[in-house]
């Protein structure tokens, strides 16, 4: 009984732990796009959505993907985005696009899109910033660097969220990322501590969004989400449908969705839509100038037209027509201008038709006609233009394009839910199967000295939509080391890629493993299994190798007569072999050659008589296993960071991190400080509360402190530490804090003495309750507090008089804390007392002699316990004062249709 109480006990426990540690856990989304960065959290604390999106500093949903470095400070979001029109060679964007891309390719973007950011080539061929790092010099910063400290930003938006640590997260990529930017992704993820539960491609996590809510059990359909965002352009097929499962012994309906067919343009989007009019203002502006010059020459007006524009363009979706005004945009002139609607789409008219292929490939490819298609849901911010809308209709065929989700945030809720459905600490109600594949077909190619080049050595490992997750295998037969290369599939490869091989292996050890078992009796050529595997994320890789040797040998074992008894049959020609090899390491198959005589039989067959009749020859076959050396030397812009670069790297950022960290809290202290002081004055200026409780002299004294310190903040001020900011502030306060207390207490005395006499009179009422409803409390104890009560009341008389006659400026008699420590002192003592619970009443025993005359009516001991349990029950009510009603025990003997006479009613009554 006691082992299955603590069993019991240590389930509760655990279930209370296990709740506890969901109600404790987060995870996060992040939907990181060329521009913008939004940011979702899946928490279970109770009292707030289960999914909603972390707002940034300014209390927006969607925060700049930027990092600036000015005058050795590091600016992140918000603060960087601030200083873009002024210092736009320090504020860098569309880092996201940069992973795994080649020094020329990112050169040739930049250029086109007027970014003067200073970049340089890095030992992988790839782009690396070179930085003001202030009084450290100039610092070079790799892509990886660069965006981990975007993805860091969020993780803290995320974790300042949720009040809780954040450290897992799902991050949704384009789906034309290759595997360099995928993998690039995942390490800068890395370098910023956040645990990457998986890379989701965009349409997935819009497609997860749409269909959570929705009942696909009576009809599937065919929805295709249409995505033009800042940078790139997609369409995705993706097809809803429901089956049945069994859950908890119950049929069940369980909704899922699979994409069939994704294609993109990873070079259109709402940036060429504002290059265009930056092109057009720009020539407007230089017509305007005349005199040959040419704004496009300078970054910073560039950047202001550009800041410009983007509001121009938001505005002519709602509007037909739209103004533009910059101020000082080039050598102190002023640029004022307006442009239709109809002339916007006049300069992108190229634009309108090479938005439409993506949607036309998908349908090619997929085989459907257009009124297959259930929906067409717009998503990304581009796609609120009126003309691109206008197009996709035309050609659709349709009315309305389908608008249910938002156009923002789908991607980053739905990756949410993804997130959710990965972790081990949160699980959501709403379940919705997900199966994604892969964007790209992968090869693999086998490469080495004698490898003959044949279609074995050539395959297609990954077929393009391939299923997310999945396992791969391989077998070679060959003697030497070989080298595996990874690459692309045909033509269609990542934007900026020039070369189609994205991973190269040495694998060795084969050549090793061929001279080590050649002399023995091969019973089939050595061979190489290769083991790849194609993660959740989209990232294909080569997890394993190993040599596979079969050998052949002959062994001696004893032969053995058995006589049977007792047998129905008996097989003289099946072999039965003694001992077994370790099946670890080793497969075998016997093989039966001399003609040895050997018996076996079934169950009724008992061994007997056993003679040693010599040995026979037998050929085994051994089957090993040698794991294979794998090493990584892929090369090229495509190479993830080292070891060494990565640990690196790990520790700037951490520095970084420490130095922000350390200017956030001097900004927060110089705030309060100057806080302080304004606030302060004004109350001694306009506060005439204040001239009840200070004398002149002080608050004279008081201002030519404040006045000291603000003097030294304007000056001295801007380059001093968090301490210096403390330790003037705390000065500042030790000065006046006596006067502000004596302001405090001119208000909050009166208020503590008035609390007091009405707990005073209401405790006259508590010991009139106490007479009539709980006269068992004693005496002595009520006695007791009324004369606590008494010496509590001369108390406060007497101190209320002292400080009437007593100065407002001096200090006070007494406080408001000492008057609710005495109060509440007197309530504990009440509450003591009132619980005092009402003695049980004494139960006499029957006699002997009467036990005995009541015959047939003798209580049995269950029924005598019965009564005494009902007994204490009813005096433990008494004793609680909620019951002081005697229960008759002849209505109870009613209730339950029992007779009782009188002598046990006695009984009863004592």
């Amino acid at each position: 009984m006691e082992s299955k109480l603590f069993i019991k006990l240590g389930l509760v426990l655990f279930v209370l732990c296990f709740v506890f540690d969901r109600s404790e856990s987060a995870v996060s989304s992040v939907d990181l796009g060329s521009e913008w960065g939004k940011v979702a959290v899946v928490n279970l604390k109770p009292g707030q959505s289960p999914i909603s999106i972390a707002i940034n500093e300014m209390s927006k949903r969607k925060s700049p993907a930027l990092v600036a470095f000015h005058s050795g400070t590091r600016l992140l979001g918000e603060e960087a985005a601030g200083i873009v029109a002024r210092y736009p060679e320090k504020v860098y964007s569309q880092v996201r696009d940069m992973l795994g891309k080649p020094y020329g390719y990112v050169k040739k973007v930049l250029d086109s899109m007027y970014l003067p950011f200073d970049i340089v080539e890095d030992s992988r061929g790839a782009v690396s910033f070179k930085v003001d790092g202030g009084d450290d010099g100039v610092a070079v910063y790799s892509v990886e660097e660069i965006l981990a400290m975007i993805l860091g930003y969020a993780a803290d938006l995320a974790e300042f969220h949720s009040k809780v640590p954040v450290k897992d997260a799902v991050i949704a990529v384009p789906p034309y990322f290759g595997q360099a930017e995928r993998r690039g992704l995942i390490q800068a993820a890395q370098l910023a501590g956040i645990n990457v539960l998986s890379l989701i491609n965009e349409y997935s996590g819009a497609a997860l969004q749409y269909g959570i809510d929705k009942d696909f059990s009576n009809e599937s359909r065919h929805v295709i989400f249409y995505d033009m965002g800042s940078s790139s352009t997609y369409a995705a097929l993706v097809y809803y449908s429901a089956y049945n499962a069994k859950e908890f012994g119950k049929t069940v309906s369980v909704n899922q969705f699979q994409v069939k067919e994704v294609r993109w343009d990873p070079e259109l989007g709402g940036q060429n839509l504002e290059l265009r009019l930056v092109e057009y203002f720009a020539d407007e502006f230089n017509k305007q100038v005349g005199n040959g010059v040419d704004v496009r020459k300078s970054a910073k007006s560039m950047a202001k037209l550009k800041k410009q524009v983007k509001r121009t363009k938001e505005i002519l979706s709602a509007n037909t027509a739209a103004p533009i005004s910059v101020e000082s945009l080039y050598d102190d002139r002023d640029f004022r201008s307006t442009i239709t609607r109809e002339k916007f789409e006049e300069l992108c008219q190229d634009l309108w038709e090479k938005s439409l292929i993506p949607v036309k490939e998908v349908l090619q490819h997929s085989g459907l006609k257009l009124d297959e298609i259930y929906a067409v849901e717009l998503i990304g911010g581009s796609t609120r233009v009126p003309k691109l809308q206008a197009k996709l209709q035309e050609f659709l065929g349709r009315k309305e394009l389908d608008k249910h989700l938002d156009a923002d945030e789908a991607i980053v809720l739905g990756a949410a839910l993804h997130a959710a459905n990965l972790s081990d600490g949160i699980k959501l109600n709403r379940k919705l199967g997900m199966v994604d594949g892969s964007s790209y077909g992968l090869v693999f190619e086998l490469d080495g000295p004698e490898l003959l080049k044949d279609e074995s050595t050539r395959q297609l490992l990954v077929q393009r939509m391939k299923k997310l997750p999945s396992k791969m295998f391989r077998s070679i037969i060959h003697k030497k080391d070989f080298e595996v290369s990874l690459s692309y599939d045909k033509d269609l490869l990542p934007p900026g890629v020039t070369s189609p091989i994205f991973a190269q292996y040495d694998v060795s050890g084969l050549t090793d493993a061929s001279e080590k078992y050649s002399s023995r009796n091969l019973s089939s050529p050595i061979k190489a299994n290769l083991h790849f595997s194609l993660s959740r994320s989209g990232i294909l890789s080569l997890d394993r190798a190993d040599a596979v040797i079969e050998i052949s040998e002959w062994v001696e074992v004893p032969k053995k007569n058995l006589t049977l008894e007792n047998s129905t049959t008996a097989s003289p020609n099946v072999s039965i072999e003694a001992g077994a090899n370790n099946a670890s390491e080793e497969i075998n198959d016997d093989l039966h050659v001399d003609g040895g005589i050997s018996n076996s039989s079934n169950s009724n067959v008992e061994e007997h008589n056993t003679a040693d009749l010599g040995t026979e020859r037998k050929l085994k076959k051994k089957t090993f296993k040698v794991p294979l050396k794998i090493v990584e030397k892929t090369l090229g812009p495509g190479m993830s960071l080292s070891k060494e670069s990565f640990v690196e790297a790990k520790r700037r950022l951490e520095a970084l991190d420490k130095k922000d960290a350390e200017r956030r809290r001097t900004a927060e202290l110089k705030n309060n400080l100057e806080g302080y002081i304004y606030a302060t004055k004004e109350k001694l200026e306009t506060s005439e509360e204040f001239e009840l409780i200070s004398t002149a002299e002080e608050r004279e004294s008081f201002k030519e402190k404040l006045d000291e310190v603000q003097d030294w903040l304007y000056t001295d001020g801007e380059d001093a530490t968090a301490a210096e900011f403390q330790k003037r502030l705390d000065m500042l306060k030790d000065f006046g804090d006596p006067m502000f207390f004596r302001l405090k207490e001119l208000t909050a005395r009166p208020a503590a003495v008035e609390h007091a006499r009405r707990y005073l009179v209401e405790l006259q009422q508590i010991v009139q309750g106490w007479e009539t409803k709980k006269p068992w409390l004693p005496k002595d104890k009520i006695d007791e507090a009324i004369s606590d009560a008494d010496k509590f009341k001369i108390w406060l008389d007497e101190k209320e008089a002292e400080q009437k006659r007593t100065s407002g400026f001096s200090t006070p008699v007494f406080t408001s804390e000492e008057v609710y420590m005495k109060v509440f002192t007197l309530q504990d003592k009440v509450s003591s007392i009132n619980r005092i619970p009402k003695p049980k009443p004494k139960i006499e025993k029957p006699t002997k002699n009467e036990t005995e005359s009541s015959g047939d009516n003798v209580t049995n001991p269950n029924s005598t316990s019965e009564e005494n349990l009902n007994q204490s029950d009813e005096s433990s009510k008494d004793s609680d004062g909620s019951s002081n009603e005697k229960v008759d025990p002849e209505s109870k003997a009613h209730s339950s249709n029992e007779k009782v006479d009188p002598e046990s009613k006695a009984h009863d009554e004592l």
